[in-house]
């Protein structure tokens, strides 16, 4: 049986004082399995006002299972699904892009337009974001050069080399080892640590509104 028809299943024979699904007992914590009962012992013969024998019933014992042990078992049974890997690539993207304008007025700076502004305002706005936005990256990423070395320095492709980790510029010919001019060393990412994203958080606000009272 489907696992979550028969928590809910579990759930409302708990509620209306029905025992418990056989399929149930696999999930019950330990303590909550039944055990065995012992032996009922034979029912005692007492006498009545007029004299005559009646039989005393045997208390009627029935399985007392509380509400944290209902809880376990639910919550054992309706697992929680994970998030898919685009959503959760999603949730990363936005909280770093919250944190680039937290820290940086990213959002701000890029979409404001310069045409308007002369070259010293831009150039001291300019110093802002990239101080805050070099302290995300910082706190964020480890990165390392792809091929040590300066730029304009003569380099060594070597054969077998990674396309996606060196591009070549103008024209290659033959086969490598190819000799020319480190023009970039690329950035490698050696570690990523976005911060813990807490649930029921909306992503989509990566900056909320201010309002000075």
């Amino acid at each position: 049986m489907n696992r979550f028809l028969l928590a809910f299943s579990c759930f409302f024979r708990l509620l209306f004082g029905l025992k418990l699904r056989p399929e149930a007992v696999g999930w019950l914590p330990d303590e909550a399995k039944p055990k065995a009962l012992p032996a009922k012992p034979e029912p005692k013969h007492e006498k009545s006002e007029k004299g005559e024998k009646s039989e005393k019933a045997p208390a009627k014992k029935e399985a007392v299972v509380v509400e944290k042990v209902v809880e376990k078992v639910v919550e054992k049974i309706v697992e929680k699904p994970a998030k898919s890997n685009t959503a959760a690539q999603r949730e990363g993207a936005l909280a770093l892009l919250g944190l680039l304008q937290r820290e940086g007025r990213l959002i701000d700076f890029l979409r404001e337009s310069l045409d308007t502004y002369p070259d010293a305002d831009i150039g001291a706005a300019a110093r802002d974001v990239h101080r805050g936005c070099k302290k995300v990256m910082e706190q964020v990423f480890k990165l390392e050069p792809v091929m040590p070395g300066k730029e304009d320095e003569k380099v060594t492709v070597p054969k077998g080399f990674d396309p996606s980790e060196v591009r070549l510029i103008g024209q290659a010919q033959g086969e490598p080892p190819f000799r020319g001019t480190l023009r970039h060393h690329g950035w490698r990412a050696v570690d990523a640590a976005l911060p813990q994203l807490a649930d029921g958080v909306d992503r989509a606000v990566v900056a909320p509104a201010e309002v000075e009272v």
